[in-house]
């Protein structure tokens, strides 16, 4: 395979952005993805897990730089929760520790989504990625310890409730809700349905995950991994770098101040006390820079362009 890569250009620096199949690890996608861009400079903005598909961001080249930014985007998601049956791991991969006929009343389930829609404290799964002591929680429990994280505020800025099927397991009777929420970055959906369950006091685990966006960037701009097959890394549908600044809050530079950006100097912030990080594009449309305004001078986090001659 290092061979192959030798003789063939690499993808173009950018964003690819991929519909990710079930059953694969986002590393297994990642190195799918070196393969096919030629370059072992690729990233991904947040992790699914394997039984979860759908938009998983990609970085190639100088675009790895952005992924950190992308990270802490919004992100929405389609989901199929089963009241009725708790599991370790808080989905249906996991070993089921308790059954419990579900029949909730649909003000019953529309209470519940209340207390968990707005700002929130959420406790995350114990088989999260989060690192204990350096080691990740997943591990531990895998291990055979018993984990307990602490609960983190996060916002569920949209949790609606679809269709419903009552089903029969094991002869208890049992209830798939689809779901649609729209989340901020480090919120589990599978914790929300752990919670939407012990809430109604019957048990929830999730069964079904689609991310269907990542920030600005959604479904309808992922490809499958099976499309790109066979491309040549250089034909390859990423999104050039200067395109990906759309992603993001944008304040069109002077000539001047791109240049003083570039050369690592700073500049009056637009916005003084600004939280989010801001694109920095020169007025021949390059992105120069992600900047931070949140004091009076404006910093580059990290720079892309190089100064104009």
């Amino acid at each position: 395979m290092s061979t192959d890569r030798q003789r063939r250009e690499p993808a173009p620096d950018g964003l690819l952005i991929l519909d990710k199949p079930a059953g694969w690890t986002s590393h297994d996608v990642v190195a799918k993805v070196r393969y096919l861009a030629a370059t072992r400079k690729v990233g991904h903005a947040g992790t699914l897990d394997p039984m979860a598909t759908g938009v998983l961001v990609f970085g190639i080249g100088r675009a790895t730089k952005l992924l950190t930014f992308l990270v802490g985007c919004d992100k929405d998601y389609d989901a199929t929760i089963r009241l009725g049956a708790s599991t370790v791991t808080d989905d249906a991969e996991g070993e089921v520790t308790e059954r419990t006929p579900a029949r909730p009343t649909q003000a019953a389930l529309d209470n519940a989504v209340a207390t968990l829609t707005g700002r929130i404290e959420q406790v995350p799964s114990a088989v999260s990625a989060i690192k204990i002591d350096g080691v990740r929680s997943y591990a531990r429990v895998r291990g055979g310890e018993a984990v307990a994280l602490a609960a983190r505020p996060v916002t569920v800025a949209r949790f609606d409730l679809g269709e419903r099927r009552e089903v029969v397991v094991d002869g208890i009777p049992m209830l798939d809700l689809d779901a649609s929420v729209q989340v901020s970055s480090g919120t589990y959906v599978r914790a929300l349905a752990r919670d939407l369950g012990a809430t109604l006091g019957v048990g929830g685990h999730l069964t079904a995950l689609r991310r269907t966006r990542v920030g600005a960037f959604g479904l309808d701009q992922a490809h499958t991994l099976a499309e790109l097959e066979g491309t040549d890394p250089t034909a390859l549908p990423v999104i050039a770098l200067d395109a990906t600044a759309a992603a993001f809050a944008i304040r069109e530079l002077t000539a001047e101040e791109a240049r003083a950006i570039s050369f690592g100097q700073r500049i009056t912030s637009a916005q003084p006390g600004r939280a989010e990080p801001v694109a920095a594009t020169s007025p021949d449309g390059r992105f120069v820079a992600m900047l931070d305004e949140s004091g009076p001078r404006a910093r580059a986090y990290v720079v892309f362009a190089p100064a104009a001659t």
